[in-house]
C-alpha cells in the first residue's frame, strides 16, 4: 500500500511510489494594510533565492477606480524612480454580460517610465471589492542584467467588471534590488495583504 510519502499527484493522477514533491515557496514576510499609504518588502542580497512572488490577497482601496501598481528601489535611497518598459493587456467582462473584451492596453504600460508600474486598474472600492493576484520578480540581487517581472491580477472594478490583467516588463537596471514598494495610484490601501515568498535554488 502506497503511503503519504511516496504518492505524488499529477492532474489529479496518482503516481504509486513516485517520489513526494517538496514546496520550494518560503514565506519570508507578510504585510497586512491598514489605512496604509504603502507596502514595502527589503529584500535579502544572500542570493539564496532567485525569484521573489508577491502574492496579494483582497486588497480594498480606499478610493474608487484607482489603480494598484509597485515600484523597486536599490541601496539606500529612497526615490521610487527607476526605468520600466512594460507591457498591459487585459480582459474583462461586466456583471450585466455584453461582450467580454481580450486587448492589449496601451495607456497603462511603460517604455523607460519611471513612474510605479500598474498592476491591477480601475479598482472599485465597495464593501465587496478588492484585487487578488501574484506579482514575480526573478533574480533581484544579479548585478548583471536588467530585472524583469510578470504580475497576473483579477479585480473588481469600479464597473461591477472582473478585470484580469496581464502585465510583465523590465527595470532597466543592472544593480541590486533591495526594496519593492506597492501602493495605490491616489488614496491609501484601505485592507488586504501582501505575502513575499523566495523560491529556494535548486
Amino acid at each position: 500500500m502506497p503511503t503519504l510519502s511516496n504518492i505524488s499527484k499529477v492532474n489529479d493522477i496518482v503516481i504509486s511510489g513516485a517520489p513526494a514533491v517538496a514546496d520550494a515557496h518560503v514565506l519570508i514576510a507578510t504585510a497586512t494594510a491598514s489605512a496604509s499609504a504603502t507596502l514595502s518588502f527589503t529584500l535579502g542580497l544572500d542570493n539564496l533565492y532567485d525569484v521573489y512572488e508577491f502574492h496579494y490577497v483582497n486588497i480594498h482601496p480606499a478610493t474608487d477606480d484607482t489603480h494598484f501598481q509597485f515600484q523597486v528601489e536599490t541601496g539606500t535611497d529612497s526615490d521610487y524612480d527607476h526605468p520600466m518598459t512594460t507591457t498591459y493587456f487585459q480582459a474583462y467582462n461586466a456583471e450585466s454580460g455584453g461582450t467580454p473584451v481580450l486587448a492589449y492596453s496601451g495607456g497603462n504600460d511603460q517604455a523607460q517610465g519611471t513612474a510605479h508600474q500598474k498592476i491591477a486598474k480601475e479598482m472599485g472600492n465597495g464593501s465587496d471589492e478588492a484585487a487578488s493576484g501574484i506579482m514575480t520578480l526573478y533574480a533581484p540581487s544579479s548585478t548583471t542584467y536588467v530585472k524583469h517581472f510578470t504580475s497576473t491580477s483579477n479585480c473588481y472594478q469600479g464597473g461591477n467588471t472582473s478585470m484580469q490583467a496581464f502585465v510583465a516588463g523590465y527595470i532597466n537596471i543592472t544593480a541590486a534590488i533591495t526594496r519593492v514598494q506597492f501602493e495605490m495610484s491616489s488614496g491609501n490601501i484601505d485592507a488586504g495583504e501582501i505575502k513575499m515568498y523566495g523560491i529556494a535554488k535548486s
